[in-house]
């Protein structure tokens, strides 16, 4: 989506929010359409249809393997990975992290103060985000991060059912190469991208979605437009 990209990519980062195939325990919950799994039954939005989240256990890790080692095939060594997850498919998400050739380095929590409550039980208020690398390691930066980050999700802002905060990326793109091409394999509504923009980076999305092909597109273009005028 990148009109910057090259036509060989060599990724230096990848940053990604894929389907999660979650929001149930047993496998018909699971299949359920997404905006009734994941969408408070008040929430008065609606979004673009959301693909790819009716994928049993099984099938899940499988997907999440072939994609990544594709994602493995296109980065460069010592690429950064960041792949955002929920608490049920954590444990797969760094299997297939590992199985398509990255190594593992550990995994960010997300602390979402919104979060609703669970009578009798914890409150589900974080996601986490599985950090891994394109071995031989490097670093990019001499700074020092913390493993937790607390982001408020704006209903206002979502574009998308699962939309992640631009901050919150803007504060994981902090370990990628500066000035660096990040992929982004479930561009979504272009957070991502636009974070990218926010931090001086390129980007490289991939969406099936036509729909959200367009508001991403029209997002980017947006951010640019308003970029240059200042």
């Amino acid at each position: 989506m990148d009109r910057r990209s090259v036509p060989h990519l060599h990724a230096g980062a990848l940053l990604t929010d894929p389907p999660y195939s979650s929001g149930g325990l047993h496998a018909g919950a699971r299949r359920v359409e997404p905006a009734q799994k994941y969408l408070d039954a008040a929430a008065k939005r609606s979004y673009p249809p959301m693909l790819g989240d009716i994928k049993d256990q099984r099938s899940f890790v499988m997907w999440a393997t072939l994609w990544l080692s594709e994602c493995w095939r296109l980065a460069k060594p010592g690429a950064p990975v960041m792949v955002f997850s929920d608490w049920r498919q954590l444990p797969v998400v760094t299997d297939a992290v590992q199985a398509a050739g990255f190594e593992w380095r550990g995994i960010v929590v997300w602390h979402k103060p919104s979060a609703r409550p669970m009578l009798g039980s914890f409150r589900r208020d974080c996601e986490f985000v599985v950090h891994a690398v394109k071995s031989p390691s490097r670093t990019f930066t001499r700074r020092c991060f913390p493993g937790v980050y607390r982001h408020p999700v704006n209903p206002a802002a979502k574009v998308h059912l699962t939309s992640k905060p631009i901050k919150l990326l803007v504060d994981l793109l902090a370990i990628t190469p500066e000035g660096g091409a990040i992929l982004d394999p479930f561009l979504g509504g272009g957070t991502t991208a636009l974070a990218c923009i926010e931090t001086g980076r390129r980007f490289v999305g991939v969406e099936l979605s036509t729909e959200y092909y367009r508001l991403a597109g029209e997002r980017i273009k947006a951010e640019e437009l308003a970029r240059t005028r200042s």
